[in-house]
Formats: C-alpha cells, structure tokens, sequence
C-alpha cells in the first residue's frame, strides 16, 4: 500500500471502532470507559484534529447503538489487514494500553472484554508473521 493513499481520518475512526468494540462486549458502555478513552487520548496519543475523529466515532457509535462490538471488532480486523503499514510495533502498543485501559476502567476487566483483547493480540501477531 501506497502510504499517500492513507487517509488518517479513516486509521483513527476505527480505533474508535474497535475502542467500542471493547467497551461494549459485555452488553453497556459506562461513562467510565468513555471517560478513560478521554483520559488516554489526552495523556498518550499525539493530539491532532484526526486524533479527536477515535472519540468521535466511539461517541457517535454509542449514541447510535446499531453496531455491536462483534460487528465493529470485526470491522476493525478488516481494516487492520488491509493497512498493515500503519500499525507500527509501537502504534500496537499504544492500541493495546489503550484497549487495556478502557477494559478495566469500570469494575475490572471482564471475560468478555478480556476475549476481545487476546483476540486483538492474536491479530497484532498476525502482523508479525506475514511481514
């Protein structure tokens, strides 16, 4: 892939995605893991107007409450293979933590959530393997 052709936009809503994703997978969203998104975009990622598109898309899919977390994840693996280029070793970290954060925000981490995130490791190792 062309790295012109990125469209940085579209890397960070879905983060958004795959940060409802896991927010989601059991059943309800609380203000406490919207809240640690915030906190982490804030304190971790490099503020940027695209930056603000992950919080974004996460508020917009919560409002909306069509998708689920399997539907969004999935949708997340999709991208995620399609666009290698743009998760560094260092970019997977940061998702990870990310993910982590919000997975514990509210009453610890949960089966489900914890599910999606060996899930996610296993798809960062992917990524390992075929490059």
């Amino acid at each position: 892939m062309n790295t012109e052709d990125i469209k940085p936009i579209a890397f960070y809503q879905n983060l958004g995605k795959l940060f409802y994703a896991i927010a989601s997978s059991d059943g309800a969203v609380e203000d406490l893991e919207v809240n640690a998104l915030k906190t982490m975009v804030a304190a971790e990622w490099s503020i940027s107007p695209e930056t603000f598109a992950m919080v974004d898309f996460f508020n917009w899919l919560h409002h909306d409450q069509d998708y689920d977390a399997a539907t969004c994840f999935k949708s997340f693996v999709n991208y995620l293979h399609k666009n290698t280029v743009l998760f560094t070793p260092a970019r997977q970290a940061l998702i990870l933590k990310t993910a982590r954060h919000i997975a514990g925000s509210f009453s610890g981490t949960n089966k489900s959530e914890l599910i999606l995130l060996a899930k996610l490791e296993l798809e960062f190792k992917k990524l390992k393997v075929n490059t």
